[in-house]
């Protein structure tokens, strides 16, 4: 195993030391590709565009994230930020790597988080954007253009994960293959307008599910605080262990997600915004206001007591889906006051203007006749013709 690791440190190297011009783009890719992207850009960019694919963006990151918390619970892994330290395989020799503010998570390295949760979150996306497009293109090549996008921005964000000594290659690749079957197999399978206690059940669900199975390993002799420690220990600067990078974070922005799903579809706010046609205006002003809210919510500092700060954490996101789904597009509707007339189907307009095209057409192949001219009488010039017509024809015609 240890050659594997190996060549996992020495690949690290030659992305940082042969391509260091590319620094800046692996750290803005590693940024995007974080969970916690997913909840602030990518989940209300989907909604906003089409409400049933946002709505399975937020349900399968939450679903994937807590399953690769179990997953690392049980696989382990050590990160390389920590392995080149603890191993002693580079104590003579010592590899020329450096970390990154983004480097030093606190949780088990296999399988990879960045690359499993957010390849199963853009799975509904890109089927969404292919189906689109195979409806209008007749390129096969241009067919493939999403799926060939979703794949690229996937290897893009597992050589980040390597780039900054958070991952080794093969942790990568088993993100990569366990986010795009779970993407594949939860994307038909998204709830869509279940009573609110299924979604308050399956916040609780994965509370105790997760509390459950920790005490089950602890019981059992098993230390799961160990990756907790190693980031400490070996992490260059203190401030780059951030508290929302533990295990727990994610299972209580994971519970808070379900929960806030629940409250967003059964609220009040929520009853108009469903029944509304948004166009493309208020689309972007849903967006613009949401990312206005959601950038400075998600940038507030944490309270430094961990148990508060899942506290925090928990509330912080089930806020999250009730401003994006019900309070947002609430807002924009009462002060714009446009709404579409009901029960129209998309593609109404287009009826329309086909139809105004075929009446042309028959009005042109079948024209209506000429109006007739209508009857008139024209008098003579002068009262002597005039007299001559009405008498007839004069004695000296008649002789």
């Amino acid at each position: 195993m240890e050659s594997v690791l190996s060549a996992g440190i020495a690949m690290a190297e030659a992305l940082q030391n042969q391509l260091p011009w590319l620094e800046k783009v692996w750290l803005w890719v590693t940024f995007l590709g974080d969970p916690k992207s997913l909840f602030l850009f990518f989940f209300p960019a989907a909604y906003y565009a089409s409400r049933r694919v946002g709505v399975a963006v937020l349900w399968i990151s939450l679903i994937t994230e807590w399953l690769n918390l179990v997953f690392k619970w049980f696989l382990f892994g050590d990160r390389p930020f920590w392995w080149v330290h603890e191993s002693g395989y580079y104590r003579q020799a010592p590899a020329q790597v450096h970390q990154f503010p983004s480097s030093c998570e606190t949780g088990p390295g296999s399988p990879s988080g960045h690359c499993m949760i957010t390849g199963a979150a853009l799975w509904p996306v890109m089927t969404a954007i292919s189906s689109q497009v195979a409806t209008q293109a007749h390129s096969r090549w241009v067919r493939v253009m999403p799926s060939l996008a979703y794949c690229t921005f996937l290897l893009a964000i597992g050589l980040s994960r390597i780039f900054v000594l958070a991952h080794f290659p093969h942790q990568v690749l088993a993100g990569l293959i366990t986010g795009a079957v779970l993407g594949w197999l939860m994307t038909p399978r998204v709830p869509a307008q279940r009573e609110l206690s299924f979604y308050g059940l399956t916040s609780l669900g994965l509370l105790l599910g997760a509390s459950l199975i920790y005490w089950i390993l602890v019981t059992l002799g098993l230390d799961l605080s160990w990756s907790i420690s190693l980031a400490s220990k070996w992490c260059e600067r203190p401030e780059w262990v951030h508290m929302d990078s533990r295990p727990f974070a994610s299972l209580s922005r994971d519970s808070g997600a379900a929960l806030g799903l629940g409250i967003a579809l059964h609220s009040p706010c929520y009853a108009p915004v469903r029944r509304a046609h948004l166009g493309n205006g208020q689309k972007i002003a849903c967006l613009l206001l949401a990312m206005g809210l959601l950038g400075p919510l998600n940038w507030l500092g944490y309270p430094p007591q961990i148990s508060l700060f899942y506290i925090f954490n928990f509330l912080k996101y089930t806020l999250w889906p009730c401003l994006v789904l019900a309070l947002v597009p609430w807002v924009v509707l009462t002060f714009s006051a446009q709404e579409a007339p009901p029960n129209l189907p998309d593609n109404w307009c287009l009826l329309q203007s086909q139809h105004s095209v075929t009446s042309t057409l028959q009005e042109a192949a079948h024209p209506l006749p000429a109006p007739q001219r209508p009857c008139s009488f024209e008098f003579p010039t002068s009262p002597t013709t005039w007299l001559s017509a009405k008498e007839g024809p004069s004695l000296s015609q008649k002789g």
